[in-house]
């Protein structure tokens, strides 16, 4: 089982791709606060920010440390390692489409 832990949300899905799309439409968008860009909060949030800034950036702006940095990027390559992420955001990117 998936759990999602935003704001200790605690929904649980059998699948990740489910579990993606609930933190895509299921929770409010989220402002980063190294860049101020929109993104989803959860999976794709934490993407954004440790893909698009350094880790530097991200312990300044978040007020995390070594050990907070290493485990969200735990929860990233667990997710990447059980589904096509990019299959999942095209996905949602088309269901945002027709709706």
């Amino acid at each position: 089982m998936w759990e999602c832990a935003i704001n200790s949300c605690g929904s649980t899905f059998e699948d990740p791709e489910e579990l993606l799309a609930h933190q895509t439409n299921g929770h409010a968008s989220i402002r980063c606060q190294i860049c101020g860009e929109s993104i989803p909060e959860g999976y794709f949030g934490l993407r954004h920010v440790l893909g698009e800034h350094s880790r530097a950036e991200f312990v300044r702006a978040y007020s995390a440390d070594a050990a907070g940095v290493s485990h969200r990027e735990s929860v990233l390559s667990a997710i990447e390692e059980a589904v096509d992420v990019e299959t999942v955001r095209a996905s949602l990117e088309h269901s945002e489409e027709q709706a």
